[in-house]
C-alpha cells in the first residue's frame, strides 16, 4: 500500500472545546499572575509552563485527538468467478436459444461460455479476474458446499472487489450459505448470482434405487427391489430389464403413476457362482429431457448353499414332519432332529437324529433352530439348554423359529432367560391355544404384504389372493398381542381380542440373532393339491433370511458379519465377529483385528472388543466407510491364528442428484444479502456492466488514537509529577 495523506485530527463537542479553552486561559492567565508575584522568577516560570502544558493536554485529550494515515491499495481490486462443477450440474433442463429444436443441455455445458477468460477481458483493465471451480472441500463432485467455496476466496484475496456465483443454487453440505453471506456484506463485497436450470423439474424417468442383496445362493430366488419415478404429466406403462454382466436378461413389466413412484421388486433366480453386476435399465422415451438417470448397477455374490438347520420337538406333529421331509430333500441344507418323545421309553431314531442337546462348540454351527412344542421339564429341556439357545442367537447371528403345540410346553419357557426372545405376550389362561372345527385363515398385514419372508407368488396382488385362498388352520396358540419393537406379518382374519386382531406371524431381532414366531401348527395343509411348493417355498425363505447374516463371510474358526448389510458411505458400519478356539469353543477373549482396504488402497485397521461376560465368541467394533465401492477386508485373530477374507460392497451416498429442480431462491437470497444481483439467463453484458458500476475500493485508513494511548497517558502523568516535585524544590509546598 501507498501512503498518501497523513493528519491530525480531534473528534469534539461544542462542550469539550468550550471547556477545553476555559481551563488553558484559565491556567494561562493564574500562572502568569502566580509568575509575577514571584517577581518573574526563572525557577516558578519554569513550573508555571509545565502548569501550562499538562492543562493543554488534558483539554487535548477532551477533545480526542487521533493521528490518521491514508493509504491506497497497491494491488488491482479482484473479482472472482466463482462457478459450480458438482454433480447435479449435469442436470439437462436449460433450453438454450441457440440449442436446436429447443433441446435441453447440460447445466454446466449451458454455463461454459462464462468459464472461459475471454468472456472476462472487458473487465481485465480495472480489476483482476479469477475463475476458479467449485463442488465440496477436497474437489467432491458428489456434494455441493456454495458456504465454503465463499468462505474460501473471502480469505484467498485481501482486495476481494466482488464475487460472481455461478451455480443451480442444490447446497447440500456445509453451513447455511446466508452465514457467509452476511460476513461479505459486512465486509461491502457483493455477489453476482447467475442462477442455473430450471426450478420446475422437466418431463422425466428416473431409477431412484436399486438394492439387490449382498449375495444370494446359487438355484434359490433372489429378490431385487427397486424403485422408479416419473415427472411426466400422466401414468407411464413400461418394460424394464434387468441385465447381468454375462448377458442374462430378466424383463418385467409395470406401470409408473404420473407425478409420482413405485416400489417394487423382480424375482431372480442365479444358476451359477461367482461374482455379478446386475444393471437395471429404465427404457426412455421421447418426452424425457434426459436418459441419463434411467440405468443404476448393483454388486452380488453367488455362492453355493450350506445351511446347518436343527429341529427340536417333543412329539412328531405333522408340521414337524412335513418342515423336516422339505428340508431334508434340499440339497443346500443340512439338518439335525432332536426328538425328546417324553412318556416314551421306546425311542426310535436315525440319520440326522442327535440323542441328546448339542453341546456349546456343536450347537455353534447350527444356522437356524426350530423350537417346537417343548419345554423346560424332565426328558426336554434344562435351564442350561435355554441358556445356550439364547447366547446362540444373541451372539453368533442365528435364526430361532418359535413353534408352539397345542399341549403347552413352550409356555414354561417364560419363565426362563429365553422369555424376551418371544415376539408377542402369551396368553397364560389359555395355555392349550384355541381349537375350531371349521378353519381359520391368515391375513397378511402391510408389512407382511411387502416382506419376503410371506411372498410365496411373484406379485403382490397375486400373493393377497393367495393367502386369501390357502387351506385353513384349526388350531392356534393363545396370544395376547405383538410385543413393542416387533413386526407383525400375519393376524388372524376374524378372531380378535381386547388389542385387536390375533398375530399369528410375527419376527423380531435379538442381539445379533432373529426370531420368527409360527403360532400355528396348520401350515403343512398348504401342500393340498400343490404339494410342497408353497409349503417348502415359505420355509426355505424363513431359513435363508435368518441365516443371511451369519453366511456374509465364515469359516471353521470364524464367522464375520456386519449391519447395514446394503453400507452407504457415511454410515456407521457394525462389525461383528464370532470367534472360535481351535477345539471349536467360543473364546471369551482374543485379539481380533480387522484391516480394510478402500478402492483408493487406504488401509485402515478395526480392533474388535470383546462383547461382554454373557457374549462369549461375539466381538463388535465400527467403522465408517468414506469412499464408495469394493472394500477389501481380512480377519484375523493371534489366538487361533485364523484367518478370514472377504469384500463388502459400500454404495454412494449420492447428494448430488441429476434431475432435481435448481434453487434459485437461495441464489437469489445470497445476493440479496450481499447487497449484489441475480442475473437471471446468463446475460454477459449485464453482468459485465454491473461489475463496472462497482464504486473504485475505499482507501485504507489507519488510526492512531492518541488521547488512549498508553504513551501519552504516561507524558501526562510525568510532567504533572516533575511540575509537583518543582514545586517543593523551589518551596512553593
Amino acid at each position: 500500500m501507498t501512503l498518501t495523506n497523513s493528519e491530525l485530527t480531534f473528534t469534539w463537542t461544542p462542550v469539550t472545546a468550550v471547556l477545553g479553552t476555559v481551563m488553558v486561559v484559565a491556567t494561562i492567565v493564574l500562572s502568569f499572575i502566580i509568575w509575577q508575584r514571584s517577581r518573574y522568577s526563572t525557577a516558578q516560570g519554569f513550573l508555571e509552563l509545565l502548569r501550562i502544558i499538562v492543562v493543554l493536554l488534558v483539554a487535548l485529550t477532551l477533545n480526542q485527538p487521533e493521528w490518521r494515515e491514508t493509504f491506497d491499495p497497491d494491488e488491482s481490486p479482484v473479482i472472482t468467478v466463482l462457478h459450480d462443477v458438482s454433480g447435479s450440474m449435469e442436470t439437462r433442463d436449460v433450453i438454450n436459444d441457440d440449442s436446436p429444436g429447443d433441446t435441453a443441455v447440460s447445466r454446466s455445458n449451458s454455463i461454459a461460455p462464462l468459464t472461459e477468460e475471454s468472456a472476462w477481458l472487458e473487465l481485465q483493465d480495472s480489476f483482476d479476474i479469477e475463475i476458479q471451480p467449485f463442488s465440496a472441500p477436497e474437489d467432491d463432485s458428489r456434494a455441493t458446499d456454495l458456504s465454503n467455496a465463499l468462505s474460501e476466496v473471502a480469505e484467498q484475496f485481501a482486495s476481494l472487489r466482488g464475487v460472481v456465483l455461478i451455480s443451480d443454487g442444490d447446497w447440500n453440505t456445509g453451513e447455511p450459505p446466508s452465514r457467509i453471506a452476511t460476513q461479505l456484506r459486512l465486509r461491502d463485497i457483493p455477489v453476482f448470482t447467475i442462477p442455473v436450470g430450471s426450478e420446475n423439474r422437466l418431463p422425466d424417468l428416473e431409477v431412484t434405487a436399486f438394492d439387490a442383496p449382498t449375495f444370494g445362493i446359487a438355484g434359490k430366488p433372489v429378490r431385487l427391489p427397486f424403485t422408479l419415478s416419473s415427472a411426466l404429466p400422466r401414468s407411464h406403462s413400461t418394460t424394464i430389464e434387468i441385465r447381468s454382466d454375462e448377458g442374462e436378461t430378466i424383463q418385467y413389466s409395470l406401470e409408473i403413476p404420473a407425478m409420482g413412484k413405485v416400489q417394487d421388486a423382480i424375482l431372480w433366480t442365479p444358476q451359477s457362482e461367482g461374482e455379478f453386476e446386475l444393471t437395471l435399465t429404465l427404457p426412455s422415451i421421447d418426452q424425457e429431457h434426459t436418459d441419463e438417470n434411467n440405468t443404476l448397477t448393483a454388486p452380488i455374490a453367488i455362492r453355493r448353499e450350506e445351511l446347518k438347520v436343527l429341529l427340536i420337538e417333543s412329539f412328531p406333529r405333522w408340521e414337524y414332519r412335513y418342515i423336516r421331509n422339505a428340508l431334508e430333500r434340499d440339497p443346500g441344507v443340512e439338518i439335525s432332529c432332536l426328538m425328546f418323545h417324553p412318556d416314551s421309553e421306546n425311542v426310535g431314531g436315525g440319520e440326522g437324529y442327535l440323542d441328546e442337546f448339542p453341546g456349546e462348540d456343536t450347537l455353534s454351527d447350527y444356522d437356524v433352530i426350530f423350537l417346537g412344542d417343548v419345554g423346560v421339564a424332565p426328558e426336554q429341556l434344562s435351564f442350561e439348554n435355554v441358556s445356550a439357545l439364547k447366547q446362540h442367537v444373541s451372539n453368533q447371528a442365528a435364526g430361532l423359529v418359535l413353534m408352539p403345540g397345542f399341549r403347552g410346553f413352550q409356555l414354561t419357557l417364560l419363565e426362563t432367560t429365553l422369555e424376551p426372545l418371544f415376539p408377542v405376550i402369551m396368553d397364560t389362561a389359555q395355555p392349550r391355544g384355541w381349537g375350531s372345527a371349521s378353519p381359520g385363515q391368515f391375513e397378511l398385514t402391510e408389512l407382511g404384504a411387502r416382506s419376503l419372508l410371506t411372498r410365496l407368488e411373484d406379485t403382490e396382488n397375486a400373493n393377497a389372493n393367495l393367502w386369501s385362498s390357502l387351506p385353513g388352520f384349526q388350531w392356534f396358540a393363545g396370544i395376547s398381542r405383538a410385543k413393542a419393537g416387533s413386526e407383525v406379518l400375519a393376524t388372524h382374519s376374524s378372531d380378535t381380542n381386547q388389542y385387536g386382531r390375533i398375530p399369528l406371524i410375527v419376527t423380531k431381532t435379538f442381539g445379533t440373532g432373529k426370531i420368527l414366531f409360527m403360532g400355528t401348527d396348520g401350515a403343512w395343509r398348504w401342500r393340498k393339491g400343490v404339494e410342497d411348493k408353497y409349503h417348502y417355498r415359505f420355509w426355505g425363505q424363513v431359513a435363508r433370511w435368518m441365516a443371511y447374516q451369519r453366511n456374509m463371510a465364515s469359516d471353521e474358526l470364524m464367522r464375520l458379519f456386519y449391519s447395514p448389510d446394503r453400507p452407504q458411505t457415511g454410515d456407521t458400519l457394525t462389525l461383528n465377529a464370532n470367534v472360535m478356539s481351535i477345539g471349536g469353543e467360543p473364546l471369551q477373549a482374543a485379539t481380533v483385528i480387522v484391516q480394510i482396504v478402500s478402492p483408493s488402497g487406504k488401509v485402515e485397521s478395526v480392533r474388535l472388543q470383546p462383547g461382554g461376560e454373557d457374549q462369549w465368541g461375539l466381538f463388535t467394533g465400527i467403522f465408517e466407510p468414506t469412499e464408495p465401492g469394493k472394500h477389501g477386508i481380512t480377519v484375523s485373530c493371534t489366538e487361533n491364528g485364523g484367518t478370514l477374507e472377504t469384500t463388502i460392497m459400500v454404495q454412494g451416498t449420492d447428494l448430488e442428484v441429476i434431475g432435481e429442480p435448481a434453487r434459485h431462491d437461495v441464489m437469489e437470497e445470497i445476493a440479496r444479502i450481499t447487497k449484489g444481483a441475480m442475473i437471471p439467463g446468463a446475460d454477459l453484458d449485464l453482468i459485465r456492466s454491473s461489475i463496472a458500476a462497482l464504486p473504485d475500493p475505499e482507501p485504507f485508513e489507519r488510526r492512531l488514537r492518541l488521547w488512549a494511548h498508553p504513551y501519552w497517558i504516561a507524558a501526562i502523568i510525568l510532567l504533572m509529577t516533575i511540575f509537583w516535585i518543582g514545586r517543593k524544590a523551589v518551596g512553593a509546598v
